[in-house]
């Protein structure tokens, strides 16, 4: 059941791809490990990933991502110079 105006309720790995900016290939992987649960329709065995898994994924990796930067501080240090250069090679386009 689909609310109207809330999009599908399962999306295929490309679209799950485009929202999180990354490569279909890399939505596989996270769908095999068992990071992102989704499941194996058709005689083709298509993947859809449920909206709702998708989401609660998406706060999956930003309670982590808090929880690293919490325990890994950038910034100033006990010898801080007062300047708040990044570290070297970090403006470089690669």
């Amino acid at each position: 059941m689909t609310v109207p105006g809330s999009g599908p309720r399962f999306l295929q790995l490309a679209d799950v791809a485009e929202t999180l900016n990354i490569s279909a290939a890399q939505v596989y992987a996270l769908v095999r490990s068992g990071e992102l649960p989704a499941i194996k329709i058709g005689g083709r065995g298509q993947w859809r990933v449920e909206a709702s898994e998708l989401e609660a994924y998406i706060a999956r990796m930003y309670d982590q991502t808090r929880e690293f930067v919490s325990t890994h501080r950038f910034g100033r240090s006990d010898d801080d110079t007062g300047h708040d250069d990044p570290p070297a090679g970090a403006d470089d386009d690669q």
